[in-house]
């Protein structure tokens, strides 16, 4: 049972930055891929950016080089560092954990970006 606690949401004008943390129970967190997920109100969930247990990273192109996912497995945390923001991005932001036998969300963070 992999348990996440995110934070670092909140309200912030356009072209701000916010940092967003996730921190995981357990002591398999390095064997997990996880994600960050956002889900704005009347749309779908939607993968904002991806890590692997190696490190590799993915991005939707909506975010490719306004923000930056990074774990710290020694913490059991992972990061998505979000620069630039638009107010396209204001959404309820998840955390997920994966591999080839479970799957595990947080409950989310608000983030409002104000143009």
């Amino acid at each position: 049972q992999v348990q996440l606690v995110e934070s670092g949401g909140g309200l912030v004008q356009a072209g701000g930055s916010l940092r967003l943390s996730c921190a995981a129970s357990g002591r398999t967190f390095s064997n997990y891929a996880m994600g960050w997920f956002r889900q704005a109100p009347g749309k779908q969930r939607e993968l904002v950016a991806s890590i692997t247990s190696g490190g590799s990273t993915n991005y939707a192109d909506s975010v490719k080089g306004r923000f930056t996912i990074s774990r710290d497995n020694a913490k059991n945390t992972v990061y998505l560092q979000m620069d630039s923001l638009k107010p396209e991005d204001t959404a309820v932001y998840y955390c997920n954990a994966k591999n080839m036998w479970s799957e595990y969300w947080g409950q989310g963070t608000q983030v409002t970006v104000s143009s």
